[in-house]
């Protein structure tokens, strides 16, 4: 990471109507709210120094027709429609009954959020309200952001010109690309809705509508604007990277979740995040249809959303001529080497360092990585890899050595050494002579060092974050998160975030097997070898006994939380 350049910021559009305020610890950090701007993954510096046009966003009464584009206040007539357009005559109100449906597919999510405390893993955060978007679909269903109902507690749905909130239950979230699925069982909610239509992925300059109900009102609102860039973009929530629309329609606080239209009415996608930067003005991001509809075709073809397949490898440009002929590349071949195969990917059977990728099911990937997409556009190949479900095959070619080698793998999601979100699982923990075990995670990450915990944490944390691969599938990152004071730790008070490397020459993989060794002990001592040549040592009977009384004086309910128990 590059700290001396400033570095565009993504937020996701979700509305807070109250701050989740942790008031267990005076010590712990404010968590980020989903309006707080997250830093991005995505280098895109390019479009932090465009500068889009102003865009426009109309407040709708209840009874007014809110697709339409922005227009100068005229006089109403008796029947709600405004004057301009009832001069358009029936063929102008045959257009707008077509979009008016549409329109009325649009609802307010209203969410109760408790978040868990990943700094004091044992208990939860305070409860906070915030209201999204999210809009009606085929099957009796509702799409909506994933990090709209993140931590749910309750989630209520109300619809345009509607008092009643109904009770939703969710059925699926998927957290790498940003799409929850919910349902309401009370029949009443889906009459005199039909569900929004979708359509194919746009064009660059096609207009687009995105409609909601951002901060400012209570009203749905419009905002209108034009598709300016089509790649393969960072997931701020998912921490991913899947194909985006950028547009140049604000998306604020409170869009996250609904629609956003084309000029005929049809579903192109879902807000979900918006640019934040000094050099750049009304950026926001739409998920496009292809991305939900793999994400409903899982759900249906599973009954659980499984993920977004990789190949799990880390590969280099060749865009060098001196590399590729040192790399046996003929003047007309092209590809990427693999630079890293992650142990624990299926590709590790068969893919190896400095292999050249030539082509992926058929299609030739470029000396940049890319493939061709549309007419005039490429875009990055790991488009064609997110295009298929996990457990589907693929075909690889292969150089290697001079010689030509197809492999057919099984695709399969991302195992990370440190997670990057623990999918609505509360977080794991054990205390022993209060010492605080913990599994790092991204959000554990965020949660001891802020929203901007990419540049605030340790490096020893964030080298392993970016580069530290998993060893096998169940390995984690086990550290001392903190240390209760107590008489049995005194000299210890100072160890925070470093990580345990071995328990009585014991090599600890996960904290599963952390646990058992320390339950499991019989010898006089407990000795813990920490990174840098750090031990602790304790008595082994004094530890367990005083365990009782550091938990009993810090009012914790258990000594390790329930995952470990089984």
């Amino acid at each position: 990471m590059d700290g001396s350049t400033s570095k565009p910021k993504r937020r996701r559009g979700r509305k807070n109507k109250a701050a989740a305020d942790n008031h267990s610890s005076p010590d712990a950090p404010a968590a980020a709210t989903a309006a707080d701007a997250v830093v991005s993954d995505s280098p895109a510096p390019a479009a932090a120094g465009r500068r889009g046009r102003k865009s426009r966003r109309l407040e709708a009464p209840a009874d007014a027709d809110a697709s339409r584009a922005p227009s100068p206040p005229t006089k109403p007539v008796a029947n709600g429609v405004d004057a301009a357009v009832a001069e358009l005559g029936p063929a102008g109100w045959e257009e707008i009954g077509r979009v008016v449906p549409s329109m009325d597919a649009v609802v307010k999510v209203f969410c109760v959020h408790t978040e868990p405390n990943f700094s004091l893993p044992w208990q939860r955060k305070r409860q906070y309200s915030s209201s999204s978007s999210g809009f009606i679909i085929g099957g009796r269903r509702v799409l909506t952001n994933a990090h709209s109902v993140e931590h749910f507690t309750q989630v209520k749905l109300k619809k345009r010109g509607s008092d009643t909130k109904y009770l939703a239950t969710v059925l699926a979230i998927g957290t790498e690309c940003d799409i929850a699925l919910l349902t309401v069982s009370d029949d009443e909610f889906w009459e005199g809705v039909s569900p929004v239509e979708f359509g194919s992925l746009p064009a660059l300059q096609d207009a687009v509508t995105v409609v909601g109900y951002p901060i400012g009102g209570d009203t749905i609102s419009v905002t209108s604007g034009v598709v300016s860039r089509i790649e393969v973009l960072s997931y701020v929530h998912g921490s991913t990277e899947l194909l985006g629309l950028q547009i140049d329609a604000a998306i604020n606080s409170g869009n996250s979740g609904g629609p956003a239209f084309n000029d005929r009415g049809i579903c192109v996608g879902i807000a979900f995040q918006s640019l934040k930067h000094e050099d750049a003005e009304n950026i926001g991001y739409v998920i496009p249809t292809p991305v939900i509809k793999h994400f409903i075709q899982d759900y249906e073809k599973s009954g659980a959303y499984t993920g977004f397949p990789i190949i799990g490898i880390e590969w280099q440009k060749m865009e060098n001529p001196d590399l590729r002929k040192a790399m046996g590349m003929k003047p007309d071949q092209k590809g990427v080497r693999v630079r890293r195969v992650e142990p624990t990917a299926p590709e590790s059977g068969c893919l190896q360092p400095s292999d050249i990728i030539l082509s992926f099911d058929g299609i030739d990937i470029a000396n940049d990585g890319t493939v061709p997409f549309r007419h005039g556009e490429r875009i990055g190949f790991s488009y064609l890899v997110s295009q298929k479900y996990t457990g589907d095959k693929a075909l690889i070619k292969v150089l290697r050595n001079s010689n030509i080698h197809e492999f057919k793998i099984k695709l399969a999601t991302h195992k990370r050494l440190i997670a990057a979100h623990v999918k609505g699982r509360p977080p794991s923990y054990y205390i022993v002579a209060g010492f605080v075990f913990a599994a790092v995670s991204v959000p554990y990450l965020r949660s001891e060092y802020g929203k901007d915990y990419e540049y605030d944490a340790p490096v020893k944390l964030l080298v392993k974050h970016l580069h530290s691969m998993a060893q096998s599938p169940d390995e984690q990152l086990v550290v001392v998160s903190q240390v209760l004071v107590a008489d049995i730790n005194i000299g210890y008070e100072d160890i925070v975030n470093t990580q345990v490397l071995a328990v009585n020459g014991q090599p600890v993989k996960n904290l599963k097997d952390l646990v058992t060794t320390v339950e499991n002990c019989k010898d006089e001592f407990l000795k813990f070898d920490l990174e840098y040549d750090q031990i602790v040592v304790l008595e082994t009977k004094t530890a367990k006994a005083a365990t009782k009384d550091i938990l009993t004086t810090h009012c914790i309910p258990s000594a390790m939380s329930d995952d470990l128990k089984a």
